[in-house]
């Protein structure tokens, strides 16, 4: 037996192929938009992908579950209760499969989603591994509130987090301590607000360590749960409905998005990503172009700015820049929105202006402060007294709030966000000097909150 963690670190997510090596079988979980890895890992092992579980219907990412079940004639197994729109086999508790001397069954875990089923991985009786999905993660559990209004089944957040309460401790605790954990997401991910940096863990070790399974009453779980949950990006209750129908093919999807010459003429209206380093962006740029920089979560913050019925402009430095941009969009499901990726800069008729940094820090007063931090970061770490709280996934819809009349200021915590927020802001203030402070913020920062 052998088990292959895939890691996707832009999104934080885990995937899994379990090899039987006798039967020369392969059973995936939840593998990512892009087939081909796993496809090449049984090419390397000569054997056959013969099912895909899907731990329930995933909001931060898309999944290729059909794509690999048309291409490879592989089962797809899921709950019953997620009323999956494609062909499967149900998964639920009392069921079970074998794929040679390999042994996996169904434990449902409602919870993160009310459709969540763990899966037991046993070897001749003996149980190895638990396929947790974002039931139980390391150090943390999944967050409970992204299911109040997407999917078949829907859920209020306390209702959810009181079923993980007893998920965890009715079906996830009981396993053996040596049984090996194996999440679908790990540190940096939004299904869940704490996550060790560790990639697996075992059922003893979660136990001892992880905060939301020490001994308390289901009443105090329910409260520390739903407490200072991050943002839900835009775009989660799209991926949750388009992993419930399935998602078309990775290549041949970003394969029809239509490829612009540089200098082509936009349409007006219609939303431009740049994606270029934030000075290129400052020197010039298209008339209300949004600078969502090309980096490690381009895709999160792009689904978290750009909501599922918009379409867009991609805009790139080069070639393979745009390339790689192009696969990052499809992984949220959102290449169907570009209306056109082009390379370049179609118009320099926008410019920002440099923040001069000491004329700021010695007369903070003289400015409008903008703070895009998410409302936990700004709690845990207020950096300016007076400064107007507008978190970077709500900047577009609530960039009214912000007064005129005095230069305004927009940072975040390190500069990247900062460069998409001073970009939403400037073309909705015309008139009004709009600075980012960018990276220059760590230097008002606190030794601990700079590291």
């Amino acid at each position: 037996m052998k088990i292959e963690q895939f890691e996707d670190k832009g999104l934080a997510h885990y995937s899994y192929a379990v090899l039987s090596e006798c039967a020369r079988e392969i059973v995936l979980v939840d593998p990512a938009r892009a087939p081909q890895p796993y496809y090449d890992f049984a090419q390397k092992h000569n054997a056959k992908i013969v099912a895909v579980l899907e731990t329930h219907p995933h909001a931060d990412f898309v999944s290729s579950h059909l794509e690999i079940a048309q291409q490879t004639g592989a089962v797809i197994r899921v709950s019953k209760l997620l009323g999956a729109e494609y062909d499967h086999e149900a998964f639920d508790e009392g069921q079970s499969f074998m794929v040679g001397k390999l042994t996996f069954r169904a434990l449902n875990t409602p919870g993160h989603s009310p459709d969540s089923v763990s899966t037991v991985l046993s070897r001749e009786g003996h149980d190895v591994a638990v396929f947790t999905g974002d039931t139980l993660l390391i150090g943390d559990v999944g967050r409970p509130d992204l299911r109040e209004k997407a999917g078949t089944l829907t859920a209020k957040r306390e209702e959810l987090a009181r079923q993980l309460y007893h998920s965890t401790r009715e079906k996830l605790m009981p396993l053996a301590d040596d049984v090996l954990v194996y999440p679908a997401h790990g540190a940096g991910s939004l299904c869940s607000k704490a996550t060790n940096s560790a990639n697996s863990s075992t059922i003893g070790a979660e136990k001892a360590g992880n905060y939301a399974l020490r001994p308390q009453s289901e009443e105090a779980f329910v409260q520390e749960l739903l407490a200072d949950q991050p943002f839900i990006p835009k775009y989660f209750g799209y991926d949750v409905d388009l992993n419930k129908a399935g998602a078309p093919d990775f290549a041949r999807s970003i394969a029809k998005v239509p490829r612009l010459a540089p200098g082509a003429t936009l349409e007006a209206g219609v939303v431009v990503v740049d994606t270029r380093p934030e000075a290129e962006f400052k020197k010039g740029h298209v008339a209300g172009a949004i600078n969502i920089q090309q980096g490690g979560k381009f895709e999160t913050w792009l689904g978290s700015i750009v909501g599922p019925q918009e379409s867009f402009y991609l805009l790139a430095t080069d070639e393979a820049t745009l390339t790689d941009l192009i696969q990052k969009t499809a992984k949220i499901g959102y290449e169907p929105l570009i209306a056109g990726a082009l390379v370049g800069m179609p118009s320099a008729k926008e410019t920002l202006p440099p923040i001069d940094v000491e004329a700021f820090r010695h007369h903070p007063e003289h400015y409008t402060i903008v703070d895009i931090r998410n409302a936990s970061e700004v709690k845990a770490e207020p950096l300016f007294a007076g400064a107007l709280n507008l978190p970077l996934p709500e900047l577009r819809e609530r960039v009214g709030e912000i007064p005129a009349g005095k230069p305004v200021v927009v940072h975040c915590a390190g500069g990247y966000r900062s460069a998409a927020g001073s970009s939403i802001v400037a073309p909705a203030l015309p008139g009004t000097k709009v600075l980012d402070l960018g990276e220059a913020v760590k230097s008002f920062q606190t030794t601990e909150a700079a590291h």
